[in-house]
This record gives structure tokens, sequence and C-alpha cells, in this order.
């Protein structure tokens, strides 16, 4: 007999707390999708870890080309960023 020690609900919640503690301390990791055109910055997270924001980001490039996005590059990097959208032609992007 195998005893459950805590259920996945519990699991997701501490994994979801963790996450957002790295992230308001700026230490979360974030997929940085950038297109050539549209001209845009996009990113995707937060992550606790490197792998699963590596995971992660090709569904957001499918996504992406889905959407008939050209040039996609992704990084994934610690970082807190203050916008999610940066449209690069938008003259408020500067």
């Amino acid at each position: 007999m195998k005893i459950k020690i805590f259920s996945n609900d519990i699991f997701d919640k501490i994994s979801e707390i963790r996450t957002n503690i790295l992230d308001f301390v700026g230490q979360a990791w974030w997929v940085e999708v950038m297109t050539n055109r549209p001209k845009c910055t996009y990113y995707f997270g937060p992550f606790a870890d490197a792998r699963a924001a590596d995971r992660a980001s090709m569904g957001y490039v499918q996504d992406l080309e889905n959407e008939s996005a050209q040039g996609i590059q992704t990084q994934v990097k610690r970082c807190k960023p203050d916008r999610l959208t940066i449209e690069w032609d938008d003259a408020t992007a500067v």
C-alpha cells in the first residue's frame, strides 16, 4: 500500500507559490520570443526552472507559427519583464 503524503492539488499549489516568490524577487525563468514579422517581443512565464520554460517554449513557437509569424527566435532567461508583449513598430515601445 502506497501512502500519499501530498495530493496533486497541494503539490501544484506549493509549486505555484514557489514560482510566484521567484518571480517577485526576479529569479523566475521566462521564455523570451522575438519575431521579425510582426516585429515583436513576447514573454511567457514565469517558470520555476529553465527546463520547464524550455519545454513550454515549443508550444509558444508553434502558436506563433500558426499565426504566420516569421523570424522566430527564443531565449530562456531569468528576468522580470515589465510588459509581456512589446510591438516594436509601435511608437510607444521606444
